[in-house]
């Protein structure tokens, strides 16, 4: 009871199919709409462009898409599942045992992701809105002024933000259907454009794009075109974290029709883009975008309508997407835990008011810093690129010890780590131009990560358990101790440990030695959630007496987790089967009939005393802890009790003591 059950994969079927469209290729997805844009800028506008730029750009693009999407991800990460879960997390729960180090790429890998899942919504919205200029009346309305694009962008994230509290679920069977008709947009514009142009075809020789790299006179950016021609491939790695979600079989399945409808419609801005080289009216056009730009006039408002849409999806998926990985990387021990809700009964779709709140916040503020989506693409990619390379070592490690493979990790190392640094080099050209931002928040977040993980490990080298049985005639010589006042009926203490038979010295160090508390019951409880949504089951373990229990509580994860509640009905039931004695209140403003006393519950809280003999660095770890705890809330909102009786205590983390200075004492000085 209480162990998690092992991932049943998600079978083939229709709907599973389009589901998966929905979930998984929002971000790749949407690609299109700033690739060749942001390649096209990079080299000076449309005026500047040639052929071999073009079709050098497409097969960098194609490749990239192969290599990264389909090779590395389809075809090799996601075989390293972790009972049908997948992810950077999922990875590391699989490797972590040959090399305490891997905890590092994981780390930064996470912090990464995250970072990504901020930027996402403010590039994929803020491009799709400025499609809207494409359009010759709505120009008209909104002119040049970007301030008006920036207030359509703010309105439309801050509006996806607040919907994530009433959970996604309902709307969510609709992105399906709607990425299907995007994916096929986008193959219907791609081949229109392309017409009878088969020259575009040549775009598939991986030489066209090795030697644009290195012709300067072609190509004006050289090696570091790789940078605009990595955002072609920034949703791969969704493939492999919403493996769970949707069962592998439906990502290989869907992902050929994925690939093909991306790759035809690049192929047709880039036959656009070739037919319109030398057009006066369009190098007019300040940041021109090629995948509206080459639609017809009266479709361009479907694309917008579309792409936006489109881009909601995606930036839905990172959102929904940062909530599972918050989850992980706290049960991971890697980021403190935080009040969770579940909107729906799905255990995949979570909602963390904290995480939802502080990512709308700096997605604001990225949109407001940018305003343009230009910019914002200089910040786009740097992020995955260190999510991608931290991936590739955890895959190596997985593929040399759990695979034992000798000859493809080091094969794959080098073909996909190489890769992976030129594409990170070359987007740290962007670093001055705003990729900066994306380092700044994936630093922070590994600093938060790396705080958390250090002082937990902290904490766990001073944890101490006892036996309970070796106490309960301390216990028994207490409640029986007259001359202390009685603290109250009912002492409750919420413990992480789920053992029956021992108990957390802190729990004993405050019964005991802080200042000996006499109740007439003792309850040590522990929350187990289980997979299931609604669970309501507890056991209870008396260790032979009438005053001390043993309450492990399993709640469904949709289960809100009021303690209180719980534990006056298990009181109520030990009364009725005569394992606890009737708790008679003396006084009540409800009368004096009932059986059920009070409750207080003390809550432990460590910290470090000053004489502690722990280091610089350890010290400021646990102080800068402790202070994110304090922010990311505490067991009483946790559990429901803000309306208890509650007592607060702080015990020390007992580490080594310094040695004190024996004092002499003097008669006089």
């Amino acid at each position: 009871m209480g162990e998690p059950k092992k991932s049943v994969s998600i079978p083939l079927s229709k709907g599973a199919l389009l589901v998966t469209l929905g979930v998984v290729y929002g971000d790749i997805g949407t690609s299109p709409m700033y690739v060749l844009k942001s390649i096209i800028a990079g080299n000076g506008g449309i005026n500047q462009v040639n052929d071999e730029l073009i079709l050098g750009s497409l097969s960098l693009i194609i490749w990239t898409l192969t290599l990264l999407t389909t090779i590395k991800y389809v075809l090799v990460a996601m075989k390293a599942d972790n009972h049908g879960e997948g992810g950077i997390f999922s990875l590391f729960s699989l490797v972590k045992k040959f090399g305490k180090w891997l905890i590092v790429p994981a780390m930064v890998g996470g912090a990464a992701l995250l970072a990504d899942g901020i930027l996402t919504p403010a590039v994929t919205v803020t491009t799709a809105v400025e499609g809207l200029r494409s359009i010759p009346k709505i120009y008209g309305i909104l002119g040049d002024d970007q301030t008006r694009i920036v207030i359509i962008t703010l309105i439309i994230i801050g509006i996806l933000f607040m919907i994530q509290r009433a959970g996604t679920s309902v709307i969510g069977k609709a992105f399906g259907p709607i990425m299907m008709i995007w994916f096929l947009f986008l193959a219907v514009v791609g081949v229109f454009n392309m017409g009878d142009n088969l020259d575009i075809l040549r775009a598939f020789n991986p030489l066209r794009g090795i030697r644009l790299l290195f012709n300067n006179e072609m190509n004006k950016e050289g090696i570091m075109i790789l940078g605009s021609v990595f955002l072609a491939t920034t949703g791969a790695e969704a493939l492999y974290s919403d493996m769970g979600h949707v069962g592998k079989t439906n990502i290989y399945a869907t992902w050929p029709f994925v690939k093909i409808c991306l790759i035809l419609n690049y192929l047709g801005q880039g036959a656009w883009l070739i037919q319109n080289k030398n057009n006066v009216a369009l190098a007019k056009i300040e940041d021109v975008n090629p995948f509206f730009e080459m639609l017809p006039t009266q479709v361009r408002i479907v694309a917008v309508l579309l792409s936006t849409l489109a881009a909601i999806i995606a930036s839905q998926a990172l959102i929904t997407g940062s909530f599972t990985l918050v989850s992980e990387a706290t049960r991971l021990d890697l980021m403190p835990r935080m009040k969770i809700r579940y909107p729906s009964e799905t255990k995949g779709q979570l909602y963390i008011p904290l995480v939802n709140t502080v990512m709308m916040v700096l997605c604001f503020s990225v949109v407001i810093y940018f305003r343009s989506s230009a910019r914002l693409e200089s910040a786009y990619g740097l992020a995955i690129t260190m999510t991608m390379l931290m991936t590739t070592v955890l895959l190596y490690t997985y593929l040399r010890k759990i695979k034992k493979k000798r000859i493809m990790p080091i094969v794959f190392l080098l073909l996909f780590g190489g890769l992976e640094c030129c594409f990170f080099a070359s987007s740290l050209t962007k670093f001055f131009h705003g990729g900066y931002v994306a380092l700044l928040i994936a630093i922070v977040l590994f600093g938060i990560m790396l705080v958390w993980h250090y002082g937990t490990s902290i904490e766990r080298s001073q944890a101490n358990y006892f036996y309970i049985k070796k106490y309960l005639s301390m216990f028994e010589e207490l409640r029986s101790d007259e001359s202390l006042p009685l603290t109250t009926d009912n002492l409750v203490y919420i413990t992480h440990n789920t053992q029956d038979d021992i108990i957390d010295r802190d729990v004993l160090y405050s019964i005991f030695n802080k200042k000996p508390k006499r109740a007439k019951a003792y309850w040590i409880v522990s929350v187990i959630v289980t997979e299931e949504p609604f669970t309501n089951k507890y056991t209870v373990d008396n260790f032979g007496t009438d005053y001390i229990f043993r309450v492990r509580l399993y709640l469904g994860f949709k289960v809100h987790q009021r303690i209180n509640v719980y534990l006056r009905q298990i009181v109520t039931d030990l009364i009725k089967s005569n394992e606890l004695y009737p708790q008679k209140p003396k006084y009540s403003i409800y009368g004096t009939g009932g059986n059920v006393g009070n409750f207080r519950f003390c809550i432990l809280r460590k910290m470090l005393s000053p004489e502690s003999d722990i280091t610089s660095v350890g010290r400021w770890t646990i102080s800068i802890k402790y202070a994110i705890r304090h922010v990311a809330g505490t067991q009483i909102q946790w559990y429901g009790l803000e309306s208890s009786s509650i007592i607060i205590e702080y015990v020390p983390l007992f580490v080594k003591m310094k040695t004190v200075d024996h004092l002499v004492r003097v008669d006089n000085l």
